[in-house]
């Protein structure tokens, strides 16, 4: 790892003895690990000249997923504590709905996930809170890949009645879904844009609570607005 990350502090590659000097290694074993690493992929040799090759750039993007993973599920278990409901956190990448973290507990549970969240956004508050921030063309993008479909007696009836309800909400408002994913429970969902990123965070309560589901989003809405870089830096990682 040492040499993996000399090689990365040069951008414009560095030769073998100059990587043996800065990492202390005897120059024979600096040879041997370099073309480990070059025939492993980790490493490229171009012009006498070491750079990371492809398989330490898919590390290193991994790497990244992981601490944002773990940033964002740090900052939904502290909210979480906060409100004292289930809280979920999506983004919209590359034409879907990705679910990037849940904060839950035996005493406050998360919603089973019995339908593909990417394929309900039509029906749950998380999926219509991203839907809303995108512009026409692309919502009605997103339908034609992912059709409006009942998944319970509550869920919005056809595209036209979606696209509607979509173009109504205020900006910044919780978006609000009662039983329209699962019956028994009831969802809002806060929008969240940072800089070209589209995401949200949403709570659920069960159907019986659902006096207290819009002053709950209220209270998640303000601890965002209080820590809004927590989320943020959780995505630029």
């Amino acid at each position: 790892m040492r040499l993996l990350e000399t090689v990365a502090a040069h951008e414009q590659g560095a030769p073998a003895k100059q990587l043996a000097r800065q990492t202390g290694l005897a120059l024979p074993t600096t040879y041997h690990l370099l073309r480990t690493l070059v025939h492993e992929g980790y490493l490229r040799r171009d012009s006498g000249l070491f750079h990371l090759g492809d398989a330490a750039e898919r590390l290193s993007r991994r790497v990244a997923r992981q601490r944002r993973h773990s940033a964002v599920t740090e900052t939904l278990a502290h909210w979480h504590g906060v409100v004292g409901a289930p809280l979920y956190c999506a983004r919209y990448r590359d034409g879907e709905i990705d679910v990037v973290g849940v904060a839950d507990s035996q005493e406050h549970p998360a919603v089973d996930e019995w339908a593909d969240f990417r394929s309900t956004g039509h029906a749950h508050a998380i999926g219509q809170c991203l839907l809303s921030q995108l512009d026409e063309e692309d919502r009605r993008d997103h339908l034609a890949r992912h059709p409006v479909w009942s998944l319970t007696p509550y869920t919005v009836e056809d595209e036209s009645a979606l696209l509607r309800r979509l173009a109504a909400g205020r900006h910044g408002e919780p978006v609000i879904e009662r039983q329209e994913y699962a019956l028994g429970t009831v969802c809002a969902a806060i929008p969240i844009r940072i800089g070209t990123i589209v995401a949200a965070v949403a709570v659920s309560l069960p159907a019986h609570q659902a006096d207290h589901l819009l002053p709950t989003a209220r209270r998640l809405q303000a601890e965002i607005t209080r820590e809004p870089a927590a989320l943020a830096l959780s995505f630029s990682i």
